[in-house]
């Protein structure tokens, strides 16, 4: 299995990108992968203000049940992913850096794209598919589940 889903959050706190990436992902409603995007958001910000030292905000959370990474670009967004719980901090740095590299090849250098809009590129959207497909694989490869 691996990746279960993505969420891309602008700097305001909106959520500009979700794709569940996994079959077994329970499904919501428009309106809760919005809350569930700016609410993280909002954590990740107040743990930003309330650290005793400089911090970019929430980057890992470790759960029973799934992990959670997140990357902060020097703009403001937000990508974030949920994966198997047991799944390598370094995998998933490694994905959401992929991610990344797509969205500035793919969304932003679209001409029809303005920061901060929904994104709704279906090259971006294919490589994110075939991302995850790796990701699978390897997942399956090295845990032998999936």
């Amino acid at each position: 299995m691996g990746l279960f889903s993505l969420y891309i959050v602008n700097r305001a706190g909106s959520l500009i990108y979700q794709k569940d990436l996994a079959d077994s992902m329970p499904r919501l409603d428009g309106n809760d992968y919005i809350r569930c995007g700016s609410t993280f958001h909002t954590l990740s910000s107040i743990a930003e203000q309330i650290a005793p030292i400089a911090s970019a905000g929430i980057e890992a959370i470790q759960t029973d049940t799934f992990a959670l990474r997140c990357f902060h670009s020097m703009t403001g967004l937000k990508f974030f992913v949920l994966a198997e719980k047991d799944a390598r901090d370094a995998d998933l740095v490694e994905v959401l850096g992929a991610i990344y590299k797509h969205y500035s090849d793919y969304v932003m250098k679209n001409p029809f794209y303005t920061e901060g809009m929904l994104i709704k590129v279906a090259l971006f959207e294919e490589k994110v598919d075939t991302l995850a497909k790796a990701y699978r694989a390897h997942y399956k490869a090295h845990y032998g589940r999936g």
